[in-house]
């Protein structure tokens, strides 16, 4: 019985969480809020959100402070207006200020970790006391730049838990306090006493020996690491705040028959209001008078301008692209076409799992094991009889090989050389989330207007009637198509005037709503566009034309009808070109293990023609934006892992819940935001080159790893047994993480295929 009433009073509640430094974190608080009764939890660590289900009555209050009470910070969202207020006077957000603070850190440790780092491997820099003036250098290294690790092993301390942020922490607190001691109380401050850079084993007692550069170093590297790492982070928002940056600021109301320009906001379900020629409609609405076209490949993705007239249905953030119209507002603020979109979007990036990177996902063992091996050889050596500060030395090098210094470079070395390479072939990867999912996909849905076509219409064949010049046709229709703004006359306008030359301008100009253009043209009385406006003037398509008409429409292309001075003189056809390069890229798709799935709201007949020509077997067609997020769901509850390549702010939804989503660059903002990876050429080819980079990144990233913990751990036994001095283990993490930036640099040769095969064909210069 509880559990039914609480089933039926269940709401959900969205906090975002402040603090969380790994996975660990997240899943700290998710089991701390489930534990509440009646209460289900999700944290993810990528959008740092939890998205909580509770009692109808339940006071988010409550999980607020249950969330504080673990050492994090949580708010309830601000609406999307609200955001800078919460930022400071110049309107800076608290993501940006951590980003801000976390970027001064990095490069004040920098510039003070690099003299201390020179003057303790290299021997001639080491002057009288060179050791006080590496501690001054040192000191605000660890104290401030290091602080954000220190105040987060306290908080863990307090909660009797570990992460890496622990470790670092004891290292290089350990490391430096070591360091103070060995130059008052011990002779590494004494006048003359150089550390010679050397790879022997010593068994001293360490009091002569300071640890400074491996403090500085260290959290200089780690540093490092967490900025790239919150960079890629920050754009998690960014998708819903491009779509509903999307929608009109303003719009103008008829209100006592007189048009008032009023901010959107002020708005309401009922109120009829005007859209002039090239103006956003700005809700979801019903026309009331007037006739035009509506441009609505923002929204849907799709080329050709959609005609309407009274009655009609016409889409908030879609424009006009024709004649005056009113509309009436039939919804408004979060349930209009385009907010339900960005809820969308909203649901689906938050409803991916949640990927932990290998190094947090370790770390939850290797960190405690760590400090309790040097708890335990500190022990050991003062229980074998040997002197305090020598089991402190041995101790102090089991903190220091083990501090994950080239752990916190294997994920942004890798990333950085490999995105660094993408960006050079028009491939831009978000962040390490993206590569695993890479390595699993066998599916790959492409939508199809914009992605494996140009997205623009263009002229695509001529059909005069017999007897009828060519160019005269082309001359007389491109004269007069040029007069209108509509994107099938423009596509024909542009197309003659390429065959033809300079077109004539007409002497009079008439734009037949729904129909076409009629006006005269060098004393001709011309019409182009439908046949039906033809018809209306008693000209008929003899049986070439009506063929050549009716060939061009059953392949998806639109077919305009001419005629002048009483007669039908020719077929324009117009069409959303193929991409050139489309063909190889769905070559390169099926090599890379990948099913190439043709996603469009097109009708069948058109999707079937494109996809044979590119070579897809699979068409799913005529489906709703909304439709696309579900065919997306579907094909992964069938256990296909799910690529998507998209440009429309339709594909944005489903870009966002596959496992993997890629945008055209040359699409729109919010599809780019939305994806994983974007591909700034509209190449499709540069997406089969993104999965190839991605794979191989995750590669080395995952090489990385396994390196840096097997050399840590390796190390640490020897450091345990007295073997390696700190000096030696500050070498080891300095070695190691030389590896770790070689390795990342082999991605710089990688090569996008179509490069290959354009050298391929280049013939030698002999």
């Amino acid at each position: 019985m509880t559990t039914e009433n609480t089933s039926t009073h269940l709401a959900g509640v969205e906090l975002q969480i402040g603090g969380m430094t790994c996975a660990s974190c997240a899943n700290r608080i998710e089991k701390k809020l489930n534990k509440l009764d009646g209460v289900t939890a999700s944290v993810n660590y990528a959008t740092e959100k939890a998205s909580v289900t509770a009692p109808e009555d339940y006071d988010p209050q409550l999980l607020i402070a249950e969330i504080e009470k673990t050492g994090y910070t949580a708010a309830l969202p601000s609406p999307p207006q609200e955001s800078g207020a919460e930022g400071d006077d110049d309107g800076e957000s608290p993501e940006d200020r951590e980003l801000r603070s976390l970027r001064q850190r990095l490069i004040g440790s920098a510039v003070l970790a690099v003299p201390v780092i020179a003057m303790a491997m290299i021997p001639t820099l080491q002057f009288d006391y060179w050791g006080f003036a590496s501690l001054v250098l040192a000191a605000p290294v660890v104290v401030w730049a290091g602080w954000p690790f220190h105040k987060a092993a306290w908080i863990n301390l307090r909660h009797g838990a570990a992460t890496m942020d622990t470790l670092i922490s004891v290292g290089t607190t350990a490391a430096m306090l070591w360091s103070i001691v060995a130059l008052f109380f011990g002779t590494a401050g004494q006048p003359g006493v150089v550390h010679p850079f050397e790879l022997t084993i010593s068994r001293s007692d360490g009091l002569g020996h300071i640890y400074l550069e491996v403090a500085a170093g260290v959290i200089t590297f780690i540093l490092m690491g967490r900025y790239f790492e919150k960079r890629s982070k920050r754009r998690a928002g960014a998708a819903l705040r491009a779509l509903l940056e999307l929608g009109a600021k303003e719009v103008s109301v008829l209100r006592g028959g007189k048009e008032e320009r009023v901010p959107i906001d002020q708005l309401s379900v009922g109120d009829e209001f005007v859209v002039r020629p090239g103006e956003k409609i700005a809700t979801d609405g019903i026309i009331v008078s007037g006739n035009s076209a509506i441009d609505a490949s923002m929204l849907t993705g799709e080329s050709v301008p959609v005609e309407v007239t009274e009655g009609d249905e016409v889409t908030g953030a879609t424009v006009n692209a024709g004649g005056r119209l009113v509309v009436k507002a039939t919804r408004i603020g979060s349930d209009t076409q385009l907010a339900q979109m960005a809820k969308m979007v909203e649901d689906a990036q938050s409803g991916k799992a949640e990927i932990q990177r290998l190094a947090d996902r370790v770390s939850g063992v290797f960190v405690p094991i760590a400090i309790a091996i040097a708890v335990a050889t500190l022990g050991a050596w003062i229980g074998a009889g040997f002197p305090l500060s020598a089991g402190f030395t041995a101790a102090v090098a089991v903190l220091i090989i083990a501090c994950p210094c080239a752990l916190g470079l294997a994920t942004p070395t890798a990333l950085l050389v490999g995105t660094g390479r993408g960006a050079q072939m028009g491939v831009l990867i978000k962040g390490p989330e993206t590569l695993e999912s890479t390595r699993r996909v066998d599916t790959i849905v492409l939508d199809k207007t914009g992605t494996v076509t140009t997205g623009k219409m263009t002229l695509t064949d001529v059909i005069p009637a017999d007897g009828v010049d060519r160019t005269e046709l082309l001359r007389l229709a491109g004269g007069l198509e040029g007069y209108s703004e509509h994107p099938i006359a423009q596509a024909i306008a542009v197309g003659a005037t390429a065959e033809a030359g300079e077109l004539p301008a007409p002497e009079s100009f008439e734009n037949i709503e729904g129909k076409g253009v009629q006006g005269v043209v060098d004393g001709r009385a011309v019409l182009a566009g439908r046949e039906t406006l033809l018809a209306d003037w008693a000209i008929h398509l003899d049986h070439d034309l009506k063929s050549a008409k009716q060939a061009a429409e059953t392949e998806g292309k639109t077919a305009i009808a001419v005629g002048w001075d009483g007669q039908a003189r020719g077929v324009l056809v117009v069409s959303d070109q193929i991409k050139p390069t489309s063909a190889q890229a769905i070559t390169q798709f099926k090599e890379l293990g990948l099913t190439p799935v043709l996603l469009t709201g097109d009708n069948q007949a058109v999707a079937e023609q494109v996809a044979a020509e590119v070579g897809i077997e699979k068409v799913i067609a005529e489906v709703m934006p909304k439709d696309k997020v579900d065919v997306v769901a579907r094909l992964q509850g069938e256990g296909k892992v799910v690529a998507m390549v998209g440009d429309g702010v339709n594909d944005a939804p489903a870009l966002a819940q596959a496992d993997l989503g890629l945008a055209m660059g040359t699409g729109t903002d919010v599809a780019i935001e939305a994806a994983d990876i974007t591909l700034v050429r509209g190449d499709l080819r540069a997406a089969a080159d993104a999965i190839r980079l991605a794979r191989r990144t995750l590669r080395t990233i995952k090489t990385n790893l396994f390196w840096a913990f097997a050399y840590n751990s390796a190390a640490i036994p020897l450091a345990a047994f007295g073997l390696l001095n700190p000096m030696l283990a500050g070498a080891a993490m300095a070695l190691s993480s030389v590896f770790v930036v070689s390795n990342s640099l082999r991605l710089r040769t990688f090569k996008a295929r179509a490069d290959d095969a354009a050298a391929a064909a280049t013939p030698s210069p002999r």
